[in-house]
């Protein structure tokens, strides 16, 4: 059975892409999660005593998933520029081409060089 419980404490789990839901007007504790939230209060949804959602302020959301997004991107860049400092072995486009040239051929409309 799930029941509300309003309680801080950090977030644990991954975020994934937002959804939206409409409450009926007068549908008891999600109404009252939904108020105590708009009150600026984070309520966790509970089952079985853990909590397995949550319901925050509209701004802490939109605050959470930019950093998220801030925190993807700069990963991404860290990455990228990792990548771009290592030795790689450095093969001629022509070896390339000769290797791959029988793939390539079951592609008429790209120019082979």
């Amino acid at each position: 059975m799930s029941v509300w419980a309003c309680q801080r404490g950090a977030y644990a789990g991954d975020m994934t892409a937002a959804r939206s839901f409409e409450l009926p007007p007068h549908s008891g504790a999600p109404a009252e999660a939904v108020d105590a939230a708009v009150d600026g209060q984070v309520v966790y949804l509970m089952r079985d005593g853990q909590p397995v959602a949550a319901v925050v302020p509209a701004d802490v959301a939109t605050a959470g998933a930019a950093a998220v997004e801030a925190l993807e991107e700069a990963e991404d860049i860290r990455a990228a520029r990792a990548a771009l400092a290592e030795r790689a072995l450095r093969v001629p486009l022509s070896e390339v081409l000769a290797e791959y040239a029988d793939d390539l051929a079951a592609y008429p409309d790209v120019d082979a060089r």
